[in-house]
């Protein structure tokens, strides 16, 4: 008789429930995050036909900077290929697992594979856009310890 402790529902790790920050709270370098934001513009930076695998030939490559926010500030959000359709201004959405990417020194939002977009119900708060996250320069300085 054969115990069932390989594939059980015993060993299944419980997920853990999401901390959800504020705009305000991001730091380069930091990954995890998850928050609700209101999108407030949609442009799209990048349009290309990429080679596929497939029999269909040239698989599209969309990129989009949309600026999202909440009520502590705002921030540069990349939305790639299917999220770009998600990220209409107006829109209120949860990002889930989202991190930080840095781009010309200055940090970017984005959600990769490991992450979700959702849309969800409309945000009652008002987006504080004079706190703009990613117009603030960072520069990054090695420090040699001794």
């Amino acid at each position: 008789m054969a115990s069932n402790q390989q594939g059980g529902i015993a060993n299944k790790p419980a997920k853990r429930m999401p901390v959800f920050v504020k705009v305000d709270q991001l730091k380069p370098g930091t990954n995890g995050h998850t928050l609700v934001v209101k999108v407030l513009s949609a442009n799209t930076v990048l349009q290309k036909g990429r080679p596929s695998n497939s029999s269909q030939g040239l698989r599209p490559t969309l990129i989009a900077e949309c600026l999202v926010g909440d009520e502590t500030g705002t921030i540069l959000f990349t939305a790639r290929n299917e999220q770009v359709n998600l990220m209409k201004p107006d829109t209120t959405v949860i990002l889930r697992n989202a991190k930080i990417d840095m781009f010309k020194g200055s940090m970017r939002l984005a959600v990769d594979k490991w992450g979700r977009i959702e849309v969800t119900d409309p945000a009652k708060f008002v987006v504080k856009e004079d706190n703009n996250l990613s117009l603030v320069e960072y520069e990054l300085v090695n420090v040699v310890e001794e």
